[in-house]
């Protein structure tokens, strides 16, 4: 049985987002790879804003467990997922890649 998330209400993707963003944060400061992460982060963020728009405006999909603030018609919550996955990619490789030239 999977652990029902929904008892944060409207703040469930907001703690979600918050919850993974700080292991992101934790991946990101323990590889030393801020600036890397922040580079990621600037390129990727317009063209996934434009996305998110476009489809949230067009009914693509929808999300109901939010806080209703929106920012640019889109979600706070969809902001930091933008900014948390790929600060997650690149915290995960550059801790990986650390990891494994330590093991050489």
């Amino acid at each position: 049985m999977l652990v029902d998330i929904t008892v944060f209400g409207q703040y469930t993707y907001l703690v979600t987002e918050l919850l993974w963003g700080s292991v992101a944060l934790a991946l990101v400061w323990y590889a030393g790879a801020a600036r890397a992460a922040a580079r990621t982060v600037a390129v990727l963020y317009p063209p996934a804003l434009v996305w998110d728009w476009y489809t949230l405006t067009v009914g693509v999909f929808e999300i109901p467990l939010r806080t209703g603030v929106e920012f640019l018609g889109v979600p706070l919550e969809e902001h930091i997922f933008m900014v948390v996955v790929p600060a997650m990619v690149v915290g995960t490789h550059e801790t990986l890649r650390q990891l494994l030239d330590d093991a050489d």
